[in-house]
């Protein structure tokens, strides 16, 4: 019998033990199906139906456990029967390290047992790894065929016997709790944030929604010609479409993303040289850490900054959270208590400076007897974003003083968070807008993403938790993600890209970003 898309994703959506999900898309018979990364992959059919050269062409060697080759490790060859018991006792033990570590794998094994498929699910679930099976449903006119030009095919007998069987196992797949059943046909395994980004695509082609995008620059990779390669970053970023450019607010390189000692830019005056250096984006420290100036004059700072720009200076504000920098510096780092009470008397004062007049502003923990700022920002208001996804105290300081928030997180933490903060801003009375910042890794096609993250890992990680952390995908990919972000209350995502050592990653985002105009 073939197998019907709908048969093929029977299941789809299922949460299996331990709380993990998949959804698997991509029912046009043309189409790849994307798998997550990681995920358990059981194949099933009788000998000939082409288990294993379907494996072979669609996942990398080392994730293949085959029990013809471990009969072959553990006795006299691929065909020794007799060593069949231990090759399936070391098959089993590899599945379980590789479930236990959450490493992609592929079960190539006839199948057709039913406790041995239930053992690799459950063992699947246990950690939270998705698991699909893969039903070879071959004639069996065409399996025997297939056996007979063999070098060295399986006795008839045993053949009819495996295609009685699998007619019992094909009808109960469905049942027995996959993330879905499919057919062989081309899959791709891609980080989770990819899996249902086929479908967000079409929507997007069909039902397009706008995005904005802002260039976040997290490293300053360069070592020389710095001012040069950073004016011909900023140049390609606006010809890409981005609508604007982000520096973080440090002194020194973060852990999590270099070391201390590497090239680091003061965040201000970089914004500064960039205003010089563009005409069109917007400005802003994404985000400004609270303590690190004196908040008056971190008022005139932004000020000066929308003037020089024309206008497009933005002012992103944090709670400042690395005390090690602090330290280093010799500046005091509050309780959090504190720091949260100074951020609510910043985002309160910076408005005033920013405003006609030179009143007084008496906060909680700030004073400031005269209010001057001249010359004014040329914005009439310039747009606060507050940092951070804290659903208690900062997503409700947004909702009362700032124009967004900004947050991180898949599409599903986004929406809650969107949800959080519509119910502070029902409770304030105001509308503020919802940001998304990430990590992008963009690749034109498959092969060109795998040697992106074969040469940008850290030799600690893995290809695949690096392709993770760093969303390594294609342009379609990412057009898929940045579609669910949208549709889960994103009005803006800033990204940072891991490869930004020339303009040549711009120009790949330049197509994503054409999607959503």
């Amino acid at each position: 019998m073939a197998w019907s898309a709908t048969e093929r994703l029977r299941g789809r959506g299922l949460g299996l033990a331990g709380g993990a999900a998949v959804t698997i898309l991509g029912d046009m018979d043309d189409a790849a199906l994307n798998l997550p990364e990681p995920c358990l992959v059981i194949l099933a059919g009788p000998s000939a139906a082409g288990k294993s050269t379907w494996a072979a062409a669609h996942f990398r060697p080392h994730s293949i456990v085959s029990s013809d080759r471990l009969r072959a490790m553990v006795g006299a060859g691929e065909d020794d029967i007799a060593a069949s018991a231990d090759a399936f006792a070391l098959l089993d033990e590899i599945v379980r390290h590789r479930m236990a570590r959450r490493l992609t794998t592929v079960v190539d094994t006839l199948g057709l047992d039913a406790s041995r498929r239930a053992a690799w699910l459950a063992m699947a679930g246990g950690h939270d790894v998705p698991c699909v099976a893969v039903a070879f449903d071959l004639p069996a006119a065409e399996c025997r065929a297939r056996n007979r030009a063999r070098a060295r095919p399986i006795p008839a007998d045993v053949l009819t016997a495996q295609l009685r069987a699998w007619a019992r196992v094909r009808e109960s797949l469905p049942d027995e709790g996959y993330a879905a059943v499919l057919s062989p046909r081309p899959v791709r395994i891609v980080p989770t944030a990819f899996t249902a980004a086929p479908a967000a695509v079409l929507r997007q082609r069909d039902q397009p929604t706008g995005l904005r995008f802002g260039l976040h620059l997290a490293a300053y990779p360069w070592r020389t010609a710095t001012a040069d390669r950073l004016r011909e970053i900023a140049a390609a970023a606006e010809d890409a479409g981005f609508d604007a450019l982000y520096v973080m607010d440090h002194f020194r390189q973060i852990p999590q993303i270099g070391r201390p000692w590497e090239d680091f830019l003061e965040s201000y005056t970089t914004l500064a040289y960039l205003a010089a250096c563009t005409t069109r984006v917007r400005l802003g420290a994404l985000v400004t850490g609270v303590t690190y100036r004196n908040v008056a004059h971190l008022g005139k700072i932004v000020a000066t900054l929308d003037v020089l720009s024309g206008g497009r200076a933005i002012c992103g504000l944090g709670l400042a959270w690395f005390k090690d920098e602090h330290v280093a510096y010799g500046w005091d780092f509050p309780p959090v208590a504190e720091r949260y009470a100074l951020m609510e008397d910043a985002l309160r004062l910076l408005p005033v400076l920013w405003g006609p007049g030179n009143r007084a502003f008496q906060g909680e923990v700030l004073a400031v007897p005269d209010t001057t700022c001249y010359p004014r920002p040329v914005q009439d208001h310039v747009p606060i974003i507050v940092g951070g996804g804290g659903e208690r105290r900062t997503l409700r300081l947004a909702a009362r003083y700032a124009d967004a928030a900004n947050v991180f997180g898949d599409a599903a933490t986004l929406r809650h968070k969107a949800a959080v903060l519509r119910e502070h801003c029902a409770e304030a009375g105001r509308e503020v807008a919802l940001t998304h910042l990430s990590t992008a890794l963009v690749g034109a096609d498959d092969e060109q993403v795998a040697a992106l993250v074969e040469r940008l890992r850290p030799r600690r990680l893995s290809a695949a938790r690096y392709a993770a952390a760093m969303h390594a995908g294609t342009v379609t990919d990412h057009v898929g993600r940045f579609r669910e972000l949208a549709e889960a209350g994103a009005t803006e995502v800033m990204i940072r890209l891991p490869d930004l050592t020339d303009p040549a990653p711009l120009e790949r985002m330049a197509k994503v970003i054409a999607a959503f105009r």
